[in-house]
């Protein structure tokens, strides 16, 4: 048989990850019941190692009943710990004026106790099963517990150079060209086009309708318009018109301006790398754990 857990407060979880010794013993006393000091050490000694810290956040938000579900008579014992009551009064006044009265306390007390009760008999009614928006919510109360527990390695200088390289397109000035373009249409009507304004003869109509493009990144013009656009915009002498084919048809088309790109220098963005390193490590990191406890599932897709 499976080995049964209960479900533990964020701020016990906190206290057990950081290796607390009084939030050890009551994780004790709340999930094994009078454990020896020297099986308490142990266990806080397992829980630290990172792979062990997902599997039992999960484990303990989901109340462990994804393997096996624990006995009655465990489902019918709440337990309110000495870290759960700790939380209530660290969070009574965020102002830290007063603490909560022993009624104030209780009446905390009583209203998570109902919470707890109500989500109990929720689950044993399966008022979860194929709700998106509860489903999401464990989800997302999940990857803030996951993304709490990752520690990243310092930011030295060489570490953010390293990444500076690795993303330059992302801090690099790029090529940029300013072009006019008129909306698109068939070439026999583009033809036309381009001999009122090579005449002098193009409808006030028309100019309102030509788009202005300025300082738009050579990398964009493909994806927007084709590769074949980009290529023949790029060999126009610059304040000449011409009948250029897009994806989406013909245009007369001006090249307006050509801007070289420059290379970024990192001085100059290194709060920026700083800020963009942690939130990829984070994310990658984030989904590395989600990877490990992937590992423990079976995925069928279904055709």
């Amino acid at each position: 048989m499976a080995p049964k857990v209960k479900t533990l407060s964020f701020s016990l979880l906190q206290r057990l990850m950081a290796g607390d010794d009084d939030g050890s013993k009551v994780a004790a006393s709340d999930a094994a019941g009078g454990a020896s000091r020297s099986r308490d050490s142990a266990a806080t000694g397992f829980l630290r190692e990172p792979l062990v810290q997902f599997a039992a956040i999960g484990a303990l938000v989901f109340a462990a009943d994804a393997m096996s579900r624990p006995a009655a008579k465990d489902e019918r014992v709440i337990t309110v710990g000495k870290a759960l009551r700790q939380s209530f009064i660290d969070n009574f006044d965020e102002d830290k004026a007063r603490t909560p009265s022993n009624a104030e306390l209780q009446k905390m007390i009583d209203s998570w106790v109902a919470s707890e009760i109500l989500y109990r008999e929720g689950k044993a009614l399966g008022v979860d099963r194929g709700d998106d928006m509860i489903r999401d919510r464990i989800a997302y109360k999940l990857q803030l517990l996951i993304f709490d527990q990752i520690r990243l390695p310092q930011a030295t200088d060489e570490r953010l150079r390293a990444w500076f390289e690795e993303n330059r397109a992302r801090f690099d000035e790029p090529e940029r060209v300013g072009f006019y373009l008129t909306p698109p249409t068939t070439e026999a009507q583009a033809r036309r086009w381009l001999d009122d304004i090579g005449s002098g003869r193009d409808s006030e109509e028309l100019r309102d309708k030509t788009r202005a493009i300025l300082a738009r990144p050579i990398d964009s013009l493909a994806p927007a318009f084709g590769e074949k656009f980009r290529d023949a915009l790029l060999e126009l002498p610059q304040g000449t018109w011409a009948k250029l084919e897009s994806k989406e048809g013909w245009h007369v088309v001006r090249l307006d301006s050509r801007r070289p790109g420059e290379p970024a220098v990192f001085e100059n963005f290194r709060d920026e790398v700083l800020r963009l390193w942690r939130a990829d490590e984070t994310r990658a990191r984030a989904w590395e754990a989600v990877n490990r406890l992937k590992a423990s599932y079976t995925v069928r897709i279904e055709p």
